[in-house]
């Protein structure tokens, strides 16, 4: 049973997006602005008295406490899945996740009955759009792979976003002549956003959860980053949930249920974790989604996994995404969309956490972003205790400008000294409001012995490092006229 703080926590983040505040211009009237402020400052007071008042995790860093948690008898195993781009080096001691085309194959070969695949969008040749490279070939490898589950007895399900990227792909034509069933979304339609969800599902055992799109990209121009967890199936059951509203819903006569039937709801979630032990780790996990209208009740959305997240820690705060906005980006006209910036900003000013954050920049980077990282970066004090240092990630082009939307850092996942999270949305509002997304959310407890070679946490930490200490973080201040970044250039202006 829930306690009022926590209903009135819970009541609070699905409110949120009912209650952001709409951009103003610079014209606007000093009288308007003042309320605009007012209204920022009391939701900053709000946010910050449930951070205060939410209780203090367990500090018995061994063992987990199991009242409230579901006890799983599976036999779980995390290990952490990533894509380095071709030409992209690190020293030869760093930490590597599992290669991505390693794990898809890996999924691929294990699959005896089901295979269930959710992605933004398809484009496993060079073909699909309009490029001759030869670094396309683990994507034809995949895709030929994936047409030959149906031959070997295996149901393979489909879902795909409308709307969706403009290409020429015929994938998913090819894979439905060879038995693949295949469902558009049309999230257009039905919430106005997308399908960004990226997620396997094999057997109804073993999962997958990442930042990859169905993109021969994703392989080996695009840094990746995501998660497999191999025979856990009350995992990829509670993750089948989630698919199953996605493949109802890409009937042409669908409409959002209100509330969604009981077959949706979860008894997973922040509140009621899967406990798994593995060796000397436990780990407490549950995943999350958005947009709330796909979300029943008993599901922990997206947002409100990322704000608790950030609430709960107490040393340090790791970000690696994509994009980071503080506002919507699809809609028109764009609103401000505070809550994850003031979140961050709370952690560091009122509880002195360090947060560092990693942002991906490239030749196709919206440069609009720039002064929200300046204003976050501008509140760093280290004489006040206040510690919020911003990097920009820019992979080198190479020989490889000719392929459009690759070299760039996709990640979208976080760590803190208590939990890690492993998402596929952008950190801007639609992702949140209007668009599909899920994120695993993980704490572990291990001896100290074993922490930094069993724990995914502690991998996870790991790779935020070497990535932040590596020639290809940047540091805001110090962007300059960075060639590979459209940021640089609005910088300089």
């Amino acid at each position: 049973m829930r306690s009022a703080r926590e209903e009135k926590m819970t009541s609070i983040y699905r409110s949120l997006d009912d209650s952001y505040v709409s951009n103003k211009t610079r014209s606007t009237s000093c009288v308007t602005l003042a309320v605009v402020l007012a209204c920022l400052t009391v939701l900053g007071i709000v946010l910050a008295i449930a951070v205060l008042k939410r209780p203090d995790p367990p500090k018995d860093h061994a063992t987990l406490p199991r009242g409230g948690s579901n006890v799983s008898t599976d036999q779980c195993s995390m290990v952490l899945v990533e894509s380095i781009p071709q030409h992209v080096t690190y020293k030869s001691n760093a930490t590597l996740g599992i290669p991505l085309e390693e794990a898809w194959k890996d999924l691929i070969s294990m699959a005896t009955e089901h295979v269930d695949v959710a992605s933004f969008y398809w484009t496993l040749t060079g073909e699909d759009i309009n490029v001759n490279s030869s670094s396309d070939i683990p994507g034809r490898e995949i895709l030929k792979e994936l047409e030959e589950l149906p031959s070997r007895n295996v149901s393979v399900r489909v879902v795909t976003s409308v709307p969706s990227v403009r290409t020429n792909s015929t994938d998913l034509e090819i894979l439905k002549q060879k038995g693949v069933q295949v469902r558009k979304v049309n999230f257009g339609r039905l919430t106005g956003g997308v399908l960004h969800s990226k997620f396997w599902i094999v057997d109804r055992k073993h999962v997958f959860v990442g930042s990859a799109n169905m993109d021969w990209r994703a392989l080996t121009q695009v840094k990746e980053l995501g998660v497999v967890v191999y025979n856990c199936s009350s995992l990829a059951d509670d993750l089948r949930k989630i698919f199953q509203s996605y493949w109802v819903m890409g009937q042409s006569n669908s409409s959002l249920p209100q509330p969604w039937p009981a077959e949706y709801d979860t008894a997973i979630n922040k509140h009621s974790p899967l406990l798994v032990e593995t060796g000397n780790v436990s780990s407490r996990i549950y995943l999350t989604g958005s947009p709330p209208s796909f979300c029943p009740p008993s599901r922990t959305q997206d947002l409100e996994a990322i704000l608790s997240i950030i609430s709960e820690a107490q040393h340090y705060v790791d970000v690696a995404v994509m994009e980071y906005f503080p506002t919507t980006r699809f809609e028109k006209p764009h609103r401000y969309w505070p809550f994850i910036d003031d979140a961050i900003k709370i952690a560091a000013f009122e509880r002195r956490v360090k947060v560092r954050m990693l942002i991906s920049c490239g030749q196709d980077t919206d440069p609009a972003m720039l002064p929200f990282l300046q204003s976050l970066a501008s509140l760093d004090s280290p004489h006040q205790g206040i510690s919020i240092q911003i990097k920009l990630y820019i992979l080198p082009l190479g020989n490889q400008s000719d392929i459009p939307f690759s070299r760039i850092n996709h990640n979208k996942y976080m760590v803190t000294d208590k939990e890690a999270y492993i998402g596929t949305s952008n950190w801007s509002g639609d992702y949140f409001l209007t668009t599909a997304g899920v994120g695993l959310v993980i704490s572990q407890h291990a001896p100290h012995s074993v922490w930094k070679t069993e724990a995914l946490q502690s991998q996870l930490r790991a790779v935020f490092d070497r990535d932040w200490h590596s020639e290809f973080a940047v540091h805001l201040g110090d962007l300059g006229h960075h060639p590979n970044c459209a940021l640089a250039r609005k910088s300089c202006t």
